[in-house]
């Protein structure tokens, strides 16, 4: 069986170039992120539709009317939450089916990993970090990011020693691209020197 890595970070840690890094190496990985994207302009739009009526134009989820809908409003928030959320697992289940003859591992990229229970469907976690100045600064180079929005997104995020407290990897991305290419390389040998791994078996 294929081991499932989750991939997870607080905003600014690097999470998606980790998430490149991880393809380059030939790793398969699944992005929550996109596949949301993919949804609101699919499966998920007439379901949205039907709950918040006026947030989908032309097929495709309205992201700023739909922000606008359910955002400071806890209830519709958790109604939109009880929509996407299962389908999500439906393609990260999908994903998982398509390549578990052909890789030993797999990475499961999923920004609110710890903070939705997404733990429980990995069997390692893998946390990108970095010091909070630099994680600052890549934050405001954003554009139309504040100070005030970048405080009002990490409230909503379990703070970054927690995460690396709970998880089984963490990635440093505070230095270069090659720093955090190696260490991809050794958490990959890591896993192929697992114990009780014999080619693609097993969890270890």
């Amino acid at each position: 069986m294929t081991f499932v890595l989750g991939l997870t970070g607080s905003i600014g840690m690097g999470k998606s170039a980790t998430a490149a890094t991880f393809r380059r190496l030939g790793v398969p990985v699944h992005d929550a992120d996109a596949a949301v994207h993919a949804l609101y302009a699919g499966r998920a739009a007439p379901l949205i539709e039907q709950a918040f009526p006026g947030t989908v134009a032309n097929g495709t989820v309205d992201r700023a009317k739909l922000g606008a809908a359910v955002l400071g409003d806890p209830e519709r928030m958790k109604q939109l939450e009880a929509i996407v959320h299962p389908l999500v697992r439906d393609e990260e289940e999908a994903f998982l089916r398509r390549v578990a003859a052909s890789a030993s591992v797999a990475v499961l990229d999923i920004p609110l990993l710890f903070e939705t229970g997404g733990e429980a469907r990995c069997d390692a976690v893998l946390v990108v970090s970095a010091p909070p100045e630099v994680q600052r600064a890549r934050v405001l180079r954003r554009p139309d990011m504040t100070e005030e929005k970048f405080k009002a997104i990490l409230a909503k995020q379990m703070p970054d020693a927690e995460k690396r407290a709970r998880a089984h990897f963490i990635l440093d991305t505070s230095r270069d691209f090659a720093s955090a290419e190696a260490q991809a390389r050794s958490i990959l040998a890591c896993l192929a020197a697992r114990p009780g791994r014999t080619g693609n078996q097993g969890h270890g």
